[in-house]
């Protein structure tokens, strides 16, 4: 009798936690079987938010390449070490004297590591009105018509490194390979705009590039396609002004546009000031001047605050953008140890997850934004820092709501019949081969859990790819798990 109850009670467990737990290995193992997929490293962890609990684990204790699921260290690190209200700064002002609305001396400009100075991203922060008229009008009502002197930016809040040195070639002269400056500016990225032949096969031609910059030198190999997108890749290095493009973009266009990046913003932002200046008859009589200022002598005239940590972040989670993601590992560093640098802010975000009981020296991190192959992270780590995040950090509500909801984001290939509402978010990250996902998820029994789901080196299309993992991720949150 003892032991028929006892059966039975095993087969109601069985059916209350084995039998969904079978569900989601028969879909995933639906997905393995593919000959794309066949091959590939799958990692996946899914762990109850208010217990702890691991209910689904498949591979969760292997390294994989994250890509931009990265973000989600970087992002959770910058919001508990800065603050959700942190804003960065970037202070305009002289050295010298003024004397007859002549300045004796030098119109300054010391960077803080403002990634969203002048970015398309918030064009109501700095374009209404514009950031750098207001600048010129500071400097108009402090006595100031013509200068003396030199126009002097000091970027020195951070160090040299253009770029994170394990960056690869094809990335890193395109938009989203530009590296972080302590006087970046408009997104670190300028815009070649070509006409195309109407004829397939044909040589294109550049007809502008905006800003202009200097010294720049474009050898161009991109010709027209039938296929109709941007298949134009920007090669260079971050230490000279030779470019080459290679690849196509759609025939006959009489103007179409592609974005590379800019590893010398601080001569942007020269440029910039020098013609926005002279809109208000401020005239700079000397040169520019790249430098660190003298701070006794220094004397601020204004003092440009970005939008928020939160806001920023925001965009960079939505939108995916890897200068700002770079931005903060620096900015961690240039606040704690006075100086910018992506070693030592890389190091300060494994000790932070150190003392909060992770283990930040079982995953390989080598820049913020997951762009750099050399970066390598568990699932369950990811679940592990989504955890604490979600019931531990006082930043909760910011962090949950900078991540993209079904329809949106980098999530806009998720359909929003199967995830409404805020039943999802989370971070995509992609690069060739490799296709990640972390975030939150509502379960239809109402449980909320974090998940992780890594790919790497499969076969076959990213499209593809998203659509088994969209189904993959619709039967964990219908498994009543």
């Amino acid at each position: 009798m003892k032991l028929r109850i006892f059966m039975v009670f095993a087969a109601i467990l069985v059916a209350q936690y084995g039998f969904p737990q079978q569900k989601i290995d028969i879909a995933l193992q639906k997905m393995l079987q593919q000959p794309d997929y066949r091959n590939a490293v799958v990692g996946i962890h899914v762990r109850e938010l208010s217990s702890g609990e691991t209910l689904y684990n498949y591979n969760s204790d292997k390294r994989m390449i994250p890509a931009s699921t990265m973000k989600l260290i970087t992002t959770a690190t910058a919001l508990e070490i800065l603050g959700a209200n942190y804003r960065f700064l970037t202070k305009v002002g002289y050295s010298g004297e003024i004397k007859k609305k002549i300045l004796k001396g030098n119109i300054e400009i010391v960077g803080g590591g403002d990634p969203a100075l002048g970015s398309e991203y918030f064009q109501n922060d700095y374009f209404n009105p514009h950031f750098l008229d207001v600048w010129a009008e500071k400097l108009k009502a402090s006595g100031i018509s013509k200068v003396d002197g030199d126009l002097v930016l000091d970027g020195s809040f951070y160090d040299t490194e253009k770029i994170p040195p394990t960056w690869i070639w094809e990335d890193m002269g395109n938009y989203y390979g530009a590296g972080p400056s302590a006087l970046t500016v408009f997104d670190n990225l300028f815009r070649i705009t070509f006409s195309s032949p109407p004829k397939a096969g044909e040589q294109t031609t550049i007809i502008s590039l905006t800003p202009e910059i200097e010294g720049l030198e474009i050898r161009n190999e991109v010709l027209s396609s039938d296929e109709n997108s941007d298949q134009a890749y920007v090669f260079g290095s971050p230490l000279d002004k030779s470019r080459v493009i290679k690849g196509t973009i759609p025939k006959n266009r009489k103007a179409f546009s592609i974005k590379a990046s800019e590893q010398h913003p601080e001569e942007l932002l020269a440029n910039a000031v020098l013609h926005h200046f002279a809109k208000y008859g401020i005239f700079i009589k000397g040169k520019v001047i790249f430098e660190k200022v003298d701070e006794k002598k220094f004397q601020t005239v204004y003092i440009q605050e970005s939008p928020s940590l939160s806001d920023i972040i925001k965009v960079l989670n939505y939108e995916s953008v890897n200068l700002f993601a770079e931005h903060l590992v620096k900015q961690i560093a240039a606040e704690k140890l006075g100086e910018g640098s992506r070693a030592k802010g890389i190091e300060i975000i494994k000790d932070f997850w150190s003392t909060k009981g992770i283990d930040a020296d079982a995953f390989f991190m080598e820049d913020g934004s997951g762009l750099s192959h050399f970066n390598a992270v568990t699932p369950e780590q990811f679940t592990d820092i989504l955890d604490f995040m979600f019931s531990k950090s006082a930043n909760k509500d910011v962090f949950v709501a900078s991540l993209p909801l079904a329809g949106s984001g980098t999530l806009t290939r998720f359909g929003v019949k199967l995830f409404p509402g805020n039943v999802l978010h989370a971070k995509s990250g992609s690069m060739t081969r490799v296709r990640c996902y972390s975030g939150y998820l509502r379960l239809d029994s109402g449980r909320n859990v974090a998940f992780s789901i890594m790919v790497n080196q499969f076969g076959g299309s990213h499209s593809r790819l998203i659509a088994e993992i969209q189904q993959l991720l619709s039967t964990i949150k219908t498994s009543s798990i």
